[in-house]
């Protein structure tokens, strides 16, 4: 009689580094320097730089892994209204919308404007 293969799960990643890895890839795609995603997220640029490195993960109950959620919902929402074109992003991101009153690369910089942003894109795909 032959022994039973014992398979083992796979190690299922945590919501940390899930949450983490999106954050720097997002940032990565749309070219934002460390000090930027810093801000975005509530952290400074050098912690934004070992975030992006691996050497730093956002923690759930934090704020900056609040930011980060919202960050991550901001570039899914404006990825799936640009067709997966990055450059038609940044484009968006650096013009000025007369909408939201300001450049959103500019607004994404405080915690209200980032909120308003990620609304703003997900009434603009709720019409679509």
């Amino acid at each position: 009689m032959q022994k039973a293969q014992t398979r083992s799960k796979p190690a299922v990643p945590s919501e940390a580094a899930v949450l983490s890895r999106a954050v720097s890839n997002a940032a990565r795609l749309w070219g934002l320097s460390n000090d930027t995603l810093g801000k975005v997220i509530g952290v400074s640029g050098p912690t934004a730089s070992r975030l992006r490195s691996g050497s730093w993960r956002l923690e759930r109950g934090t704020k900056p892994f609040e930011l980060a959620q919202y960050f991550v919902r901001l570039f899914r929402s404006l990825d799936s209204l640009m067709g997966s074109d990055d450059q038609a992003s940044i484009s968006w991101l650096k013009s000025r919308n007369t909408d939201l009153d300001g450049r959103p690369i500019d607004l994404i910089l405080t915690i209200r404007g980032l909120l308003d942003v990620s609304d703003y894109l997900d009434d603009f795909r709720a019409q679509v």
